[in-house]
């Protein structure tokens, strides 16, 4: 596959639908819905002319909060087609954080299904933004969110305020063909055209920008490493919202030519297996959590997934022992564990389907193809020998254009030079093998969600009983790290871990809810006034009997492929 340092998204897709007009795209059977790649072009220049018809302007930011439906895909392939930057949002996400980020990203529209359970967000959006209950659709102004002046709703039901989805595709109609390629015509390879969410230690949400140049060519490369062709059928259970859907996902496919199977609106490991077992799908992605649980369900029931060869594990610490079972048991034999972040669109380094099962195992692999990757001293900035713990930093056509709005930040995260620093500590043996040590960043991964501490601190000091809060990632066999809050209490309050869960239900998403709480006078601090949370975790270690805590960060690309974040054992 050539390096593709001109194409467009939407390029592409033309490209692909062109080469594989009659290869099925994308596969949905919950929905009986199978789209060739013809198709999928059809539908997306449908949703495309509808953007067009609603006034969106190029590099117009467009936000998505949905699950896994067809939906997604055709609009991350449609809004592509007019320029306008998407904006994923996640779905775990309660009110406070929507409002956030929807302010932040500047969205302009959004689109949204009701939720995951009954019309959770549509209650959330109503309660944001009331005026929807009072204006016409495309017409709300809003006093929490100035700059969101459309709403649709993935469906056909009409609620006050909201476009339904089949509204903008019959108003698409009125647009020619022209005018999209028009508009198509303008867009380049170094435009920006998705926005995905990540955060630090400081818990502020930023915006990484991502070109079509960036993600193309990291979806590409990706796409190489696992020997993915128009003959293979991905299943991708993971949330497009992450990097690890949308790019190491529906866009490995997008530029092969495969074709994207998708099992279910949310994660269920039955449904995943008797979908593999039915559509014959060569490829399977997955959190270590996702494997685990369907290992599970392999135990309880036969599925016939003899049809699998490939696929990558993400997302969060796998540990060597469920590696082994991927490949033992599954029988995924050329399975491969990537490393990454947001930042890197995001895969940096990936393993290949013909190393040896010890190295896709015990390392993050080497570089992509075309991506510089070296280990530096963090303190000096001299790059180290070979064996020797550095910071791992990253250089070439994956790096994010920057954080959105964020000149300072972006400039601490790219030197100039254009090194990327991750923040994350490893080692790389003479032959470019990368092992991920730890992480300098407070980031927790569970389950393949990445949790930010800062943020969560922050949420819970807002209780009025709460004088402070650490919170810490603490090992988890089922999820990799679970969350753990330690708590200070204002003089002469009394609070139970029962209330601080009460306090969070509702408000913050529910992987950020510390599963362990523990209630404190004072914590271990060091000699420059920091508090150190290691000595925090070595007290929850023993406090509770676990094994010792392998400090490993897998990518962003929640693959977080962050934010590809892949899951290696240090």
């Amino acid at each position: 596959m050539a390096n593709f340092s001109k194409v467009t998204l939407g390029g592409l897709l033309d490209l692909t639908a062109e080469n594989y007009p009659n290869n099925e795209a994308l596969v949905y059977p919950d929905y009986g819905l199978r789209y060739s790649y013809q198709e999928l072009r059809e539908v997306c220049n449908k949703f495309a002319k509808g953007l067009l018809s609603l006034g969106i302007k190029n590099n117009e930011n467009v936000a998505i909060w949905a699950t896994n439906v067809p939906e997604w895909v055709i609009a991350q392939y449609g809004s592509c087609r007019t320029g306008a930057v998407l904006v994923t949002v996640n779905t775990h996400f309660k009110s406070f954080e929507l409002e956030n980020q929807l302010r932040q990203s500047d969205a302009t529209t959004l689109i949204m299904t009701e939720g995951v359970k009954s019309d959770e967000y549509m209650q959330m959006i109503y309660e944001l933004c009331p005026e929807l209950h009072l204006c016409r659709a495309g017409e709300l102004v809003s006093e929490r969110l100035p700059f969101l002046k459309n709403v649709i709703m993935i469906g056909n039901e009409k609620h006050p305020g909201m476009f339904t989805w089949n509204e903008i595709i019959e108003m698409g109609e009125a647009v020619s063909d022209g005018e999209l390629a028009d508009r198509m015509a303008e867009l380049k390879s170094d435009d920006v055209i998705h926005m995905i969410y990540t955060s630090g230690t400081t818990g502020v949400p930023k915006g990484v920008m991502l070109t079509h140049h960036n993600i193309i060519n990291d979806a590409i490369k990706t796409a190489e490493c696992m020997k993915l062709s128009s003959a293979d059928r991905l299943c991708i259970p993971v949330p497009f919202f992450h990097c690890f859907g949308c790019v190491a996902g529906t866009m490995c496919c997008i530029a092969t030519g495969a074709t994207m199977v998708v099992p279910s609106k949310v994660f269920n490991p039955e449904q995943t297996l008797q979908v593999i077992e039915n559509e014959r799908c060569t490829a399977l992605h997955g959190t270590p959590t996702m494997f685990i649980m369907e290992l599970d369900a392999l135990g309880i029931r036969n599925f016939d997934i003899s049809s699998l060869r490939t696929g990558i594990v993400a997302g969060a610490s796998c540990s060597p022992e469920v590696m082994k079972k991927i490949v033992e048991v599954m029988k995924v034999e050329e399975i491969l564990i990537a490393y990454g972040l947001t930042e890197a669109s995001p895969g940096i380094t990936t393993s290949r389907t013909d190393e040896p099962l010890e190295l896709r195992i015990f390392t993050a692999g080497r570089a992509l193809p075309g991506v510089e990757v070296k280990i530096f001293d963090p303190d000096t900035g001299q790059e180290v020998l070979s064996g020797v713990q550095g910071e791992i930093r990253a250089r070439g056509f994956n790096i994010m254009k920057g954080y959105y709005k964020m000149p300072e930040e972006t400039d601490e995260a790219i030197d100039r030079d254009g090194w990327l620093h991750t923040g994350d500590l490893g080692v790389m043996d003479e032959n470019g093998y990368l092992k991920i040590n730890c992480r300098m960043k407070d980031v927790i991964l569970r389950g393949g969600e990445n949790v930010y501490p800062k943020e969560i601190e922050n949420f819970l000091t807002a209780h009025p009983a709460i004088k402070d809060a650490q919170v810490i990632g603490i090992p988890s066999v089922k999820y990799g790290e679970e969350v753990m809050a330690y708590i200070q209490l204002k003089e002469g309050c009394t609070l139970t871990q029962k209330e601080v869960r009460m306090f969070c239900k509702g408000r913050i998403a529910s992987c950020k809810i510390p599963e362990f709480i523990s209630f404190v006078d004072s914590y271990p601090i060091g000699g420059s006034g920091k508090v150190l949370k290691y000595k925090l975790r070595e007290m929850a270690i023993e406090t509770l009997g676990l094994p010792g805590c392998r400090q490993n960060r897998l990518s962003d690309i929640d693959v977080s492929l962050g934010e590809v974040s892949a899951t290696v054992p240090g």
